[in-house]
C-alpha cells in the first residue's frame, strides 16, 4: 500500500459497551440518536456496509458492501479523545487519566496564577457554551481566565479574543500544560476563545495541547521508518506533536474535509490521519441531535469524490473514538463502541465482526504500510 488515509468521525459511536454503566452512559448509542430524528441520508457510507455492523440494526443492510465492516470495543479506561486517538493508534491506556468532578484543587490553581499572573473564575466541570454565558462578563470586568472542566480528562481556558488574543491565550495553556503533569497529567489542556457580546459566541480558535504518549505509538514507528505522517485537524495536537511529519490544523468538518480532498490528489506514502472535530464539539456536546445528523450527511456526500481520487493501492479507514450521544441527558463524552470500515480498490471485503480494542485500526495501518508494529501494549 502506498497511501493510507485514516478518518476520525470525532464521537460517532454506535452503541453502549458493555461497561458503559460504570461509566454513567447505559443506553447510550450517538448513531441511534441522530437516526431517530429521521434525517439521516446516508447512502454511501450504507453501501460501504454500515448498517451491515453488528448492532447497527436501525440502517439499511446492503447484500454487496463495498467495504469491510466491523464494531470496535475500545480496551482502555476511558472515553475521551486522548485515550481514544491513543488506542487507535495501537497504545492501550488501563489506568484513566485524572478528573476533577469537584474543580482543580488550590494547589493547581494557586501556581496557574502565579505563572499567568492573572486570576481564575468558576473552576468547575461545565458546558462551554453556558460557562461564557455566566462568567464572559466578569471575565471582562476583571481579566480573570475562565478555568473550567468536564467529565473528560480536560483543564479548559476560555478567554474573549478582544481581551485576550488567541496566541497569548495559547501561551497561557502552554504554561498549564507545563504544570499539569504526574498526579495531575490531565488528557488535554484546550483554549476556548470566544467573541462577542452577551451570550458571546465561540471562535474556531480552540486549540489542545495534549499530554505526550507515555510510549511510542505506530505513528513514530511510521516517522521512524521514512514514512509520512500526515495530521489534520487536531491531530497533532492530541500526540503533542509525536510522530508527525506534517500537520495541517482545520477550522471544522468541511475545512477538514476540504483539507483531505487535497491530501488524496498528493504523492505521498504513508499515512494521512485526520480528525473531524465537528461531529463531537458542535453537535455532540451541545445535544444537537439534527446538526448532527446533517453532518453525518455532509460527509456523507462527500464521500464519492473523495473515493474517485483513490488509487488502486490506497486505503481507507473509517471509524471514530468514543460517542457523544447528542439524544442523552448529558453534554459529556459516551462509553460507546466505534465502526470501522475498510475501503481499497483491491482490498478483501469482509465482515470484520465485534473486536476488543481500538488498537486493531493500528495493526490494519502497518500492515498495510509494511511496518513491524505490536498494537495493544499497555
Amino acid at each position: 500500500m502506498k497511501r493510507v488515509f485514516l478518518i476520525v468521525l470525532d464521537s460517532v459511536g454506535i452503541g453502549a459497551a458493555p461497561d458503559a454503566h460504570l461509566f454513567g452512559d447505559a443506553g447510550a448509542n450517538t448513531l441511534r440518536s441522530c437516526h431517530n430524528t429521521g434525517l439521516l441520508r446516508l447512502p454511501n457510507l450504507v453501501a460501504m456496509g454500515l448498517g451491515n455492523i453488528v448492532g447497527v440494526d436501525f440502517l439499511p443492510r446492503t447484500e454487496s458492501p463495498i467495504a469491510s465492516y466491523g464494531r470496535l470495543r475500545e480496551s482502555s479506561m476511558g472515553k475521551d479523545t486522548t485515550i481514544g486517538h491513543w488506542e487507535l493508534m495501537g497504545l492501550v491506556s488501563p489506568d484513566p487519566l485524572p478528573t476533577y468532578p469537584e474543580g482543580f484543587p488550590t494547589e493547581v490553581l494557586d501556581a496557574f496564577m502565579e505563572k499567568t499572573g492573572r486570576g481564575v473564575l468558576c473552576n468547575r466541570p461545565y458546558s462551554g457554551t453556558e460557562v461564557i454565558k455566566d462568567y464572559g462578563e466578569e471575565h471582562l470586568k476583571t481579566g480573570k481566565l475562565i478555568v473550567y472542566t468536564s467529565a473528560d480528562s480536560v483543564f479548559q481556558i476560555a478567554a474573549h479574543e478582544d481581551l485576550i488574543p488567541p496566541e497569548e491565550l495559547y501561551r497561557y495553556c502552554a504554561m498549564a500544560r507545563d504544570l499539569l503533569r504526574g498526579k495531575h497529567g490531565v488528557g488535554r489542556v484546550i483554549a476556548r476563545p470566544f467573541t462577542g457580546e452577551y451570550p458571546f459566541t465561540r471562535t474556531a480558535n480552540r486549540r489542545d495541547f495534549s499530554l505526550a504518549p507515555p510510549r511510542p505509538t505506530l505513528m513514530d514507528r511510521l516517522k521512524e521508518a521514512g514514512k509520512d505522517v500526515i495530521a489534520v485537524g487536531k491531530i497533532e495536537d492530541i500526540f503533542a506533536g509525536r510522530g508527525v511529519t506534517r500537520a495541517i490544523h482545520t477550522h471544522g468538518n468541511t475545512h477538514g474535509m476540504e483539507v483531505t480532498l487535497n491530501c488524496a490528489k498528493e504523492a505521498f506514502h504513508g499515512l494521512c490521519f485526520v480528525n473531524l472535530v465537528d461531529f463531537d464539539m458542535v453537535y455532540g456536546h451541545r445535544q444537537n441531535a439534527q446538526g448532527y445528523a446533517n453532518a453525518l450527511n455532509e460527509f456523507d456526500a462527500w464521500l464519492p469524490g473523495f473515493l474517485d481520487l483513490l488509487g488502486e493501492e490506497d486505503l481507507l479507514l473509517i471509524t471514530a473514538d468514543h460517542g457523544c450521544d447528542p439524544g442523552d441527558c448529558s453534554t459529556d463524552h459516551t462509553r460507546e463502541d466505534i465502526p470501522l470500515l475498510v475501503y481499497g480498490k483491491k482490498a478483501p471485503v469482509q465482515d470484520l465482526g465485534l473486536r476488543q480494542g481500538f488498537f486493531h485500526v493500528a495493526q490494519i495501518v502497518a500492515e498495510a504500510l509494511g511496518v513491524a508494529f505490536t498494537a495493544g501494549g499497555n
